[in-house]
C-alpha cells in the first residue's frame, strides 16, 4: 500500500507541475493532496514538499488553519472568471453545459473565498 500511496503522491506532484503552465489547472490542490499521500507513505518527501520555497507556506497554512492567502484567493477567483469567459465565448454551444460549468466554478469560488486567511 505504501508504494501505491507514494506513486499516487508523485502523480499529484506531476499534475501540479503541469498546472503551473496551464492556467485552467490549479496547482496547489494537487500539492496538498501529494503532501497528504506522502504523509502516509514517505515522511522524507512530505518534508521536502513542506520545506519547498514555493509550496511550503501554502501547504502549512492549509494544514494548520485551512487557510488560503489573499493573493491566492484573488488569483484563483480571477483565473476562474477568465476561464469561464473563455467557455462562454469559445466553448461548446450547449447552454446547459455552459450553465453547469458556471455553477461548478461559482461553487469553487465560494469555497475559496470562504476559507480564512492565514494568521501571522
Amino acid at each position: 500500500m505504501r508504494i501505491i500511496l507514494l506513486g499516487a503522491g508523485w502523480i499529484m506532484v506531476a499534475v501540479g507541475i503541469v498546472g503551473i503552465f496551464l492556467p485552467v489547472l490549479p496547482t496547489t490542490p494537487f500539492m496538498i493532496l501529494a503532501a497528504a499521500l506522502f504523509a502516509r507513505s514517505s515522511p522524507r518527501f512530505e518534508q521536502w514538499l513542506l520545506d519547498h520555497p514555493r509550496y511550503g507556506k501554502p501547504l502549512l497554512d492549509w494544514r494548520r488553519q485551512g487557510a488560503i492567502s489573499r493573493p491566492a484567493k484573488i488569483a484563483s477567483v480571477s483565473l476562474m472568471t477568465v476561464s469561464y469567459g473563455i467557455v462562454l465565448f469559445v466553448g461548446p454551444p450547449m447552454v446547459w453545459l455552459k450553465l453547469m460549468i458556471g455553477v461548478i466554478l461559482l461553487a469553487c469560488a465560494a469555497f475559496v473565498l470562504s476559507r480564512p486567511q492565514p494568521s501571522a
